[in-house]
């Protein structure tokens, strides 16, 4: 393999255009006939006619008398007539066929009288009235559906009506996917150091599902050469489709471009994007072979690019456009020159803008996807965006469901977590979608209109008091609520037992001890260093004051992987990676609210759920939480 093709900064469409001229000959759509009852969702493969007219036959539209026309001319209401039954009168019902020689219905309600001999008409008819004549909806013939049409139900009922029992669909495209790789291990597998469970498989069987594929997941294989060449081997003779996970870097175990190259034709290894640089496009048996890189978001980033093209095509399709909306950026975002990165943000409509908040850019973190309402794409030749850009979102949900998302930027708590939950528990609909930046970027962004509130905890070391200090600097003269959350248990998380024996803030100066902190602007780094000046312990006494995370998460996780010995952060933090935690104080965790926006129906249902017994039981079994003033709003 010519290792020259390696990260040859080759742009994902000219990537994926490459492909398509090299297997469009030999891969093309395949039919199947289905029962039209079982054919919902299906793909039609051909044109579709009518094999007969509907109705067939001459039918009452009404309930009524079938009549002939001419028997009623002349007729008015100051010469009514009678109409025999028998010869002249016939009662039918609505969907009753025409009795021969009787070419129209005269509703029931347009009889003046009726008696055992017939009914009194006093207005005439004209041919036709109230009776579908034979393909009123369906003429035998006719096209029904066109090719390369989803069916829905509505269309099954044309089908049926129209005497078409079968219908040719494409044939679902059939994908073998082979995860590979010698840490990976299955979910049900209890994970030692090292091992990761396979979580990848499963979410690109289901992307496939949804596209309309079927697919099918290959035992995980190991990174041994003949195994992978015996699992690919196999695949190849029923898929029609082959992905393969991992092993598509050039590490010494990265077998799968070679193997493609063995066995057919290596197109491209490596694009021009960010995250899923290392993908590999290729051909075996004239099918499309696809190495998708291991990280989560590189994995799904990379099957929606290079996997969803090739599914939809074997359907008869083009791939879905995405839908998309201006959103105003809240952060500036940096952006490597050459190659096309993908940002995973969350929106919310603030005060008649779209906001667009990034989150995290992680290739392995699998919850930035499930947190993410869309993506920004940073083309590959800009270095980025600034703050307050005006930026295209593509969105992962539907914008009717975003229209009803509260935007919070600030500090981070667990219990912010729980507000989704319980509106709709509530049945009140909407989320809330927050991003973690620390108290003092929450006023900014607030001062910048970029959120509905922010979440504070902002000690004032002059006072002791929290939070109204912090508005009247970066909010002045603005109408901004402080409405109390919750108040919780700041202190030191340490590992299960406390095994370095730490018991205050001037431990940390310790040699033997590593400290994670929190960053800089964030309440937890404010009441840090207010409670360092007052004991006199100095910054510089301390190893890894300059290690920063964003969330109280993030400093359990550290400490709980054992790359850390200490951090600050709230119990609940800890108790949910079940460390063990030294109190330090309490603390004040407020909502700051722009009076403008209290109004607003979704506000009002979050502080209906805040106020709720049900969420403040589910606070205080986190731990650490005190809810005396949960609700309230702090004057």
């Amino acid at each position: 393999m010519d290792k020259g093709i390696y990260l040859n900064n080759k742009a994902w469409q000219e990537a994926l255009e490459l492909m398509f001229e090299s297997l469009l000959d030999t891969c093309k759509p395949l039919n199947e006939t289905v029962d039209v009852r079982q054919a919902l969702g299906r793909i039609t493969g051909e044109t579709v006619h009518a094999r007969r007219s509907s109705p067939h036959y001459p039918a009452a539209a009404m309930d009524g008398y079938a009549i002939r026309a001419r028997d009623t001319f002349g007729i008015s209401e100051r010469q009514p007539r009678w109409l025999k039954f028998g010869g002249e009168a016939v009662q039918v019902d609505t969907g009753d066929a025409m009795p021969s020689g009787m070419d129209a219905v005269i509703m029931i309600e347009e009889i003046l009288e009726e008696n055992k001999d017939g009914i009194l008409v006093q207005s005439p008819v004209a041919p036709g009235d109230n009776v579908r004549p034979v393909g009123e909806d369906i003429v035998a013939g006719e096209v029904i559906l066109p090719i390369n049409h989803r069916i829905r139900p509505q269309d099954q009922g044309a089908l049926l009506a129209s005497g078409v029992l079968e219908v040719e669909v494409r044939r679902k495209p059939r994908v073998g996917i082979l995860p590979t790789g010698d840490e990976i291990r299955s979910p049900e597998s209890d994970l030692g150091p090292g091992d990761i469970a396979d979580s990848n498989s499963t979410v690109l069987a289901s992307l496939v599902e949804e596209w309309g594929g079927t697919s099918k997941i290959w035992p995980i294989t190991p990174d041994r050469l003949e195994e992978l060449e015996a699992a690919l081997l196999e695949m190849a003779e029923s898929q029609d489709m082959l992905v393969f996970i991992a092993g598509s870097s050039q590490g010494r175990d990265d077998y799968t471009a070679r193997i493609i190259e063995k066995y057919g034709k290596l197109l491209v290894h490596g694009v021009a994007i960010k995250p899923g640089k290392p993908v590999i496009l290729g051909a075996i048996k004239g099918k499309p072979a696809i190495g998708i890189p291991g990280y989560p978001v590189s994995a799904y980033v990379t099957a929606r690019l290079f996997l969803e093209p090739w599914v939809k095509h074997l359907q008869g399709l083009d791939p879905d456009s995405a839908s998309r909306v201006e959103a105003v950026l809240t952060k500036k975002l940096y952006s490597s020159l050459g190659s096309e990165e993908f940002v995973r943000v969350k929106i919310g409509r603030v005060g008649g803008r779209w906001i667009a908040a990034p989150i995290s850019r992680g290739a392995g973190v699998t919850m930035s996807l499930v947190r993410a309402d869309g993506f920004i794409r940073i083309p590959r030749l800009e270095e980025g965006y600034h703050d307050g850009d005006k930026v295209q979102v593509e969105l992962l949900r539907p914008l009717s469901e975003l229209e009803h998302t509260l935007i919070g930027i600030g500090s981070h708590d667990l219990t912010l977590d729980l507000l989704t939950s319980h509106l709709r528990l509530h049945g009140r609909g909407g989320a809330v979608a927050s991003a973690h930046v620390g108290s003092l970027a929450g006023l900014l962004a607030l001062r910048k209109q970029e959120a509905h509130f922010a979440g504070v905890h902002l000690l004032d070391p002059a006072t002791g008091d929290y939070n109204r200090s912090y508005l009247a600097r970066f909010l002045p003269g603005q109408d901004v609520r402080l409405l109390n959350l919750v108040y919780r248990t700041q202190g030191l998380i340490v590992p299960k037992g406390n095994p370095r024996g730490l018991k205050n803030l001037k431990d940390l100066a310790r040699e033997d001890i590593c400290f994670v902190n929190r960053q800089g602007g964030s309440g937890t780094r404010v009441l840090l260093d207010y409670l360092l000046e007052k004991q006199g312990i100095a910054k510089d006494q301390i190893n890894g004051y300059d290690w920063e995370e964003f969330t109280h998460l993030g400093v359990a996780v550290a400490v709980a992987s054992g790359s850390a010995d200490a951090g600050l952060g709230i119990q609940s933090a800890a108790a949910t990676l079940g460390l063990d935690f030294v109190p330090i104080g309490e603390e004040r965790y407020d909502l700051a609210i722009p009076g403008a926006y209290l109004e607003d129906e979704r506000l009002q249902n979050m502080l209906a759920v805040i106020r709720s017994k049900e969420f403040q039981e589910d606070v205080l079994a986190l731990g650490g939480y005190d809810v005396r003033d949960t609700g309230k709003f702090m004057e």
